[in-house]
């Protein structure tokens, strides 16, 4: 709430048009407060044919100022591509697999509001969007559908073929949204470290992610797993929290799997000897829930191909499961529908080839007229079908209240 006063209500009369007007535009969380990128000189559509050209696009590019980046998303479906991995038995809804923007304006809202751009403010059309709700919220997934297929994971896992794998459902309804609007109610109860939102035309995303992919400085890389979760209530606070999850041992199980295996993936790019554990185990606060949360830092190869860190680090392991390249060829084979967004990225890659990234989760996308919201809960040997199915909602609670 506090950080929500903090900048929700810094006026300023040209930032109000932009939030009035029908410019595509992103806000994203930055550690201080927010960056809201517009004036979009390029946006690059990605497709399976046009990624690597893409990626070999910063070989050329200098970087002098701030504006001088790309900032989008990677969808599900691109990412598993690039690792050769294909989707073919689901139902699409033929959103974009990707899409990157040239920002020319960067406004910080921070204890000031600071502008940063080389152009004029033009004059904004004003166009303001009404949320409008035309159907309720319908699941994709019911208990007895959930539950057949929570039965057949468990069994690869009994079989050794996967040690933890995460179900996917959506909860998906008939609306328009407000996605400014949506996006600052959210940050009033749930203002998340890797939150975003972007208005593009024909789509809105609002995100409160909680987790941090990649993290590229220079030569050092960080990625921040979160393995654990548990509903809060009125007993509990972070230090009893962390007592329960040191204390569970499928939780704790279900933990160091995912660190180990992002340790894996960063260890395919990094410096031999360069991964270690840089923050152990500690707990995150957020509307409804606690997370358990490590942080793990390496130091890359010489001249590492920005193509080959996101192949290794994406899909996100934690939203996947593990082993990571099998697991997502059972889920691949089971979920019926695709992904789009969900445990796809979203973040930045400076022209000096910086970077920060998410994974998508806590995400609503809006497009063609309807909203979904994804979840998905991790199964392990230690699973029970209908916990892992009420995890999957109080995850998305959040976000479904917002069109109360």
């Amino acid at each position: 709430m506090k950080d929500y006063k903090k900048y929700k209500f810094k006026f300023n009369p040209y930032l109000e048009s932009l939030y009035q007007s029908d410019e595509p535009l992103i806000i994203y969380k930055v550690e201080n407060g927010y960056n809201i990128y517009t004036h979009f000189s390029k946006k690059i559509i990605l497709t399976n044919r046009n990624i690597n050209k893409f990626f070999k696009s910063f070989n050329k590019k200098k970087y002098n100022k701030e504006t001088d980046l790309m900032i989008g998303f990677f969808g599900y479906d691109l990412l598993c591509n690039l690792i050769g991995l294909k989707t073919v038995n689901q139902k699409k809804s033929n959103f974009y697999k990707g899409i990157f923007y040239k920002p020319e304006t960067i406004i910080k809202i921070r204890d000031n509001i600071k502008i940063v751009s080389k152009l004029k403010h033009k004059k904004l059309k004003i166009n303001f969007q009404k949320t409008q709700v035309s159907s309720p919220f319908k699941m994709n997934i019911k208990f007895p559908k959930y539950q057949k297929i929570f039965d057949y994971f468990s069994r690869k896992i009994r079989q050794g073929e996967t040690y933890q794998i995460k179900i996917c459902t959506k909860y998906r309804n008939k609306s328009k949204i407000n996605p400014i609007n949506f996006f600052w109610k959210l940050m009033k109860v749930n203002a998340s470290p890797e939150a975003f939102m972007i208005r593009d035309k024909d789509y809105s995303i609002v995100s409160c992610s909680p987790e941090t992919l990649i993290n590229k400085k220079g030569s050092n890389i960080f990625t921040k797993p979160i393995a654990g979760t548990l509903k809060k209530n009125n007993g509990l606070d972070k230090k009893k929290a962390l007592k329960f999850f040191k204390n569970n041992i499928k939780e704790t199980k279900e933990h160091n799997m995912i660190v180990d295996m992002e340790r894996s993936d960063l260890s395919k790019i990094c410096k031999p000897g360069t991964v270690k554990i840089f923050k152990k185990k500690f707990v995150e606060e957020y509307k409804h829930l606690y997370h358990y949360v490590t942080l793990v830092k390496g130091q890359l190869i010489n001249k590492i191909d920005l193509k080959d860190i996101i192949k290794s680090m994406m899909p996100g392991g934690s939203v996947i499961g593990c082993p990571k390249i099998r697991t997502l060829e059972l889920l691949n084979n089971q979920e019926n529908e695709d992904r789009n967004i969900y445990t796809g990225s979203f973040g930045f890659i400076k022209y000096n080839k910086d970077m920060r990234f998410n994974i998508i989760i806590r995400s609503i996308l809006n497009y063609k007229n309807f909203s979904e919201i994804s979840a998905a809960s991790g199964v392990v040997l230690d699973s029970t079908a209908k916990k892992e199915f009420n995890e999957n909602y109080i995850k998305a609670k959040s976000l479904l209240e917002l069109y109360k």
